[in-house]
């Protein structure tokens, strides 16, 4: 048997299933596929067990090696667009930080530091925040790996960023709830890991501070502008009351004194 024969028998990775959920997040993002097709395929990607399994999911969407088994063997590499590019600072930074722990306290990492390919946090009757939200990334693709014990790690991400939980709870838990939000084109995936043994490892997605700020003063100056609006419509209305109903400001001298 060859080797081109014997390729849709050989098992598939948890790598190459993640790059064939790459494309069809892609194709999402794009129309290409709906809602009902995407989790269809989704379904069937986490499912597969082969090469064969996998080549048909994303054989009818473009791409790089759309035909035949090699396509789910290949890197993504898709376009950065927006802010991320200038976000995802690339190899050669390794972190600003790659590690933290809380024994009866607690840790922080949030504002403008860069986040490493893998950030590594433990936590014993304590807790920790991790938040993106301003965060540099130094790959495309960062792990945190949260170990909670009676405590618990927050992490916190702008919108736009896939996230992936794979961590397990022993009389704890992960949060999962962020999981299944297809990422924008050229955002970073975080991928949360761990263990959770009575605590645990939630994942928030929250505006960043500025996006906050500016909300904020743009429903101030609406709230404004409706007040004034009020405020025109109010005088307009009594002057037109009054130009129906003028006021006497003299008596009328015919006026007879009955007295």
């Amino acid at each position: 048997m060859t080797d081109d024969a014997a390729a849709p028998d050989l098992r598939a990775s948890d790598a190459d299933r993640e790059r064939v959920a790459d494309i069809l997040r892609d194709a999402l993002a794009e129309g290409r596929l709906d809602m009902e097709e995407f989790g269809e395929r989704l379904d069937a990607t986490y499912k597969a067990r082969t090469y064969g399994e996998l080549a048909p999911i994303t054989r009818d969407l473009p791409g790089p090696g759309t035909t035949g088994v090699p396509a789910v063997s290949l890197t993504k590499d898709p376009e950065a667009g927006g802010d991320w590019a200038g976000r995802i600072v690339g190899d050669g930074d390794g972190g600003t930080s790659t590690w933290a722990v809380a024994v009866m306290s607690g840790f922080q990492r949030k504002g403008r530091w860069t986040a490493p390919r893998r950030f590594n946090c433990f936590a014993f009757w304590g807790g920790g925040e991790i938040d993106l939200r301003e965060a540099y990334f130094a790959d495309r693709e960062i792990v945190i790996n949260a170990v909670a014990i009676m405590g618990g790690v927050d992490v916190v991400v702008p919108p736009g960023v896939e996230v992936v939980v794979r961590g397990v709870g022993i009389m704890g838990g992960f949060d999962h709830s962020e999981e299944g939000v297809p990422g924008e084109p050229g955002a970073p995936r975080v991928i949360v890991t761990g263990v959770a043994f009575w605590g645990g490892v939630g994942v928030q997605r929250k505006l960043p501070r500025a996006e906050k700020q500016r909300l904020r003063e743009e429903r101030r100056r609406e709230k404004l502008e409706r007040k004034e609006e009020r405020r025109r419509e109010l005088e307009s209305s009594l002057q037109d009351h009054l130009n129906l109903h003028p006021m006497r400001k003299e008596r009328d001298p015919h006026r007879r004194d009955d007295r």
